[in-house]
């Protein structure tokens, strides 16, 4: 697999995962793709992506482009003679580029497809209280996720595990998919399956600010799996409001109590050391916040700082 020349393309850290595993498993990667770096932050510091990164300290051939069908680069990619080219977690590629090497051009996508095509796939599985997920790799075709399949991947997910511990851990069962997928491509022992679309299908679409909101109103289940849907990042929010007071407050973690109560929705209980909301069918218990300004902590330290009314409410 060593004389398979191989190009690859992604941004972040997972990608980077991938791609280190495939080098260090004897891959032959003669160039690498990657997102154009970004001004980040309040000083506007030209942000590298995780792919860049790891290229630049592995002295990998390095290519940025702003337009994937400019005339320079797509010179450029056709010279790296590439037999096969690896996507990961990258962007939607034109014809001209995915057609280009002989062997294709193949995708590892982080659901068991055709569920959860989309950006955000680790995160809905999550959210929507499944209990298991897993990766894909595929060939890439002109939609999005669509593409024929060649190999898929399970893996269970645990009860309150949150979407960053998901992430690293389908990475390296990425990483070990897309090694088969290859030596399957050297040898000449792909076979494919077309995907089939069914009426249950679950999308995985972008993550906005909006869709990040905690909804009180639903049940105390719903809310503890959006929660580490969404945990590390972007993290779930919501706000809360003490005598007029507004905070608008990331929360990384809780654990769930079920049980009836006569409280309003979004009332807000602290302790000395807890803090709970209720919510329609019991309280939502925050394990890990973060208030504006503040780094994220542990519940018990943050009511150490500041006190909560008893009108406080969360929306």
């Amino acid at each position: 697999m060593n004389k398979l020349r191989i190009v690859f393309m992604g941004t972040p850290a997972f990608a980077a995962g991938v791609l280190d595993a495939i080098r260090k498993n004897g891959c032959n990667v003669v160039g690498v793709i990657t997102a154009a770096d970004k001004p980040a932050g309040r000083g506007q510091k030209l942000n590298f992506s995780a792919v860049k990164q790891y290229a630049l300290d592995n002295n990998l051939n390095l290519l940025q482009p702003t337009n994937l069908k400019d005339e320079t680069f797509l010179s450029d990619l056709k010279a790296l003679n590439a037999d096969v080219q690896v996507v990961v977690a990258f962007r939607m590629l034109p014809q001209i580029v995915w057609q280009m090497p002989k062997f294709g051009t193949f995708n590892l996508h982080a659901s068991l497809l055709p569920d959860y095509r989309g950006a955000a796939p680790i995160n809905w599985a999550i959210i929507n209280g499944d209990t298991k997920s897993g990766v894909t790799t595929f060939f890439i075709d002109d939609k999005i996720d669509t593409g024929a399949i060649i190999l898929k991947a399970e893996i269970e997910i645990g009860d309150d595990e949150n979407a960053g511990q998901l992430h690293d851990r389908l990475m390296i069962l990425g990483s070990d998919v897309v090694l088969e997928t290859l030596l399957m491509i050297n040898s000449g022992a792909v076979t494919v399956k077309q995907q089939i679309d069914h009426s249950d299908m679950r999308a995985a679409p972008k993550l906005t600010k909006e869709t990040c909101r905690i909804n009180f109103e639903k049940s105390v289940i719903s809310i503890h799996n959006f929660v580490r849907g969404l945990s590390p990042y972007p993290a779930a929010w919501c706000t809360f409001n003490d005598d007029g007071q507004l905070w608008n407050v990331r929360i990384f973690e809780t654990s769930t109590s079920k049980e009836k109560h006569n409280h309003k929705i979004g009332q807000i209980f602290t302790g000395k050391k807890d803090l709970k909301i209720a919510v329609c069918d019991g309280y939502i218990n925050v394990v890990a916040l973060q208030f504006p300004g503040k780094k994220k902590m542990v519940v018990g330290k943050f009511l150490n700082g500041m006190k909560l009314s008893a009108e406080a409410f969360g929306s």
